[in-house]
């Protein structure tokens, strides 16, 4: 923790060492999920768009001129 506090601004708080502590945590699980292959499919992130009310086009989806 003070390694990761010495690399903020000097006006950061122990809420913002946290806070960073908490982002670089969850990096890291994601890339390890990566390592594992742990990848959403194609039809899993349009559908979690979709639930925002946005459309996820691609390559596939276009049609060719």
């Amino acid at each position: 923790m003070h390694t990761l506090a010495e690399q903020l601004p000097e006006g950061a708080t122990w809420k913002d060492v946290a806070y960073e502590a908490y982002v670089r945590q969850e990096i890291e699980a994601g890339l390890e999920e990566a390592r594992r292959g742990e990848f959403a499919t194609d039809d899993e992130v349009k559908s979690a768009f979709a639930k925002w009310g946005v459309q996820v086009e691609t390559e596939v989806d276009t049609p060719s001129a």
